[in-house]
């Protein structure tokens, strides 16, 4: 028991051992709500330092963490979030990058290929049906479904009757 009897005498290290924690949590979390339960117990350890209750120090501690995650931390978040070049998650992230057409893509439906799966997708354009070997550009999520754009014109993907040139593509095999 002697050791809970020094913690009685020194409560600031428990708050310190506390805070300690919560910062290493933070790290592997990086959503800064980890980072600001520490600042409480920080705040939680000053108290700690000065004669008080450990209910002071309680009371200190989760005002000051409350303080933080309200007051401090959606303005720390949006800063992180806008020093990183791109930082939209999930489908989000999706729009501007491309996709190739495996199944024509018309205002209704079609089919792409994108980071190696099939997905519903439909045309942003209604005037412009997409054919299969077409390069586009998402332009959004909806649901499951890829709204796109052509990347490259249609005129570049299917020949001409006209043109003498043959298609892109793999030469002859031989």
């Amino acid at each position: 028991m002697e050791w809970m009897d020094w913690l009685q005498q020194n409560p600031w290290a428990a708050w310190l051992a506390v805070a300690l924690v919560l910062t290493a949590v933070e790290a592997a979390t990086a959503d800064l709500i980890f980072l600001m339960l520490a600042g409480g117990a920080v705040v939680g350890m000053v108290v700690g330092l000065l004669p008080s209750t450990v209910a002071m120090q309680v009371i200190a501690a989760c005002v000051a963490a409350l303080a933080l995650l309200v007051g401090v931390r959606p303005t720390l978040k949006r800063r992180m979030l806008d020093s990183i070049p791109d930082a939209r998650l999930g489908t989000e992230s999706y729009a501007g990058r491309t996709a190739q057409v495996t199944e024509p893509v018309d205002v209704h439906d079609g089919r792409v290929r994108f980071d190696g799966e099939i997905w519903s997708a439909r045309s942003e354009d209604s005037t412009i049906p997409l054919p299969a070997g077409t390069t586009v550009t998402i332009v959004r999520v909806e649901g499951a479904t890829l709204v796109v754009a052509p990347t490259t014109t249609v005129q570049d993907v299917v020949p001409r009757p006209d043109d003498p040139t043959p298609p892109p593509g793999p030469g002859p095999s031989l």
